[in-house]
């Protein structure tokens, strides 16, 4: 079953359950725990379109980016198990919604070091089973325009925004214009306000596999347990 994810990533997702989960499938049209297509809200706004970049991600914290394994899944997925049980969870305070360099996504208010340091063993940890990055990968990564130091971590580490560079970010649209951005913000914050109400726990390393179409599939959930 695992042969039809062609990369695995490691993610904050909040629990089916929850209300912030419920909305931001909602939003973006896509639920990855259920592997489905959902109906879009209507806000007077056009989220197919809107939406269409991180839709396929599903609504996920990046802590591990995708990635091609150099080692069977099942491999993965005990390595993934093992971290998770000496790793505490993280108080990640309050979340919010505010623009990032285009985007319109959820952050905390205010970005911990506890959060930064556990994200940093995370990629550490998983470094070793993640395939080498071929020269297509480097080449799309670098086309954001990368600085000395995220061209040093893209190197050793596959991703150019970890370490000190890592910024925790939910992402629930394209890159916006200006223009666009005070709408997409005014809709977000009339859907996800009764989501945002509570602060947010960091308590489970979720594992994504993307499947054929380039869609995210939430796999399983190892709790943190340290």
């Amino acid at each position: 079953m695992l042969d039809r994810f062609q990369r695995f990533a490691v993610y904050y997702a909040p629990k089916a359950d929850g209300a912030l989960a419920q909305a931001g499938a909602r939003w973006l049209g896509w639920d990855p725990e259920a592997g489905e297509a959902v109906e879009h809200p209507d806000l007077g706004l056009d989220l197919a379109q809107l939406t269409q970049s991180p839709r396929r991600y599903g609504l996920h914290g990046t802590l591990t980016p995708p990635m091609r394994l150099g080692c069977g899944p099942a491999t993965f997925f005990d390595a993934v198990d093992t971290l998770a049980q000496g790793l505490a969870p993280v108080d990640m305070g309050a979340l919010c919604l505010r623009p990032v360099e285009g985007w319109l996504a959820i952050v905390p208010q205010t970005q911990t070091p506890d959060l930064t340091s556990c994200a940093a063993e995370i990629v550490e940890a998983l470094d070793p089973f993640r395939a080498p990055l071929s020269e297509r990968d480097l080449a799309r990564r670098r086309a954001a325009g990368l600085s000395a130091r995220q061209e040093a971590l893209l190197q050793q580490w596959g991703y150019p925004y970890v370490m000190e560079d890592f910024r925790f970010h939910i992402t629930l649209t394209n890159k916006l214009e200006n223009v666009q951005m005070p709408d997409a913000l005014r809709a977000a914050q009339a859907w996800f306000g009764p989501a945002l109400e509570h602060d947010c726990r960091l308590d489970a390393l979720c594992v994504f596999g993307e499947d054929e179409e380039g869609y995210f599939h939430l796999l399983t959930r190892f709790a943190m347990r340290g």
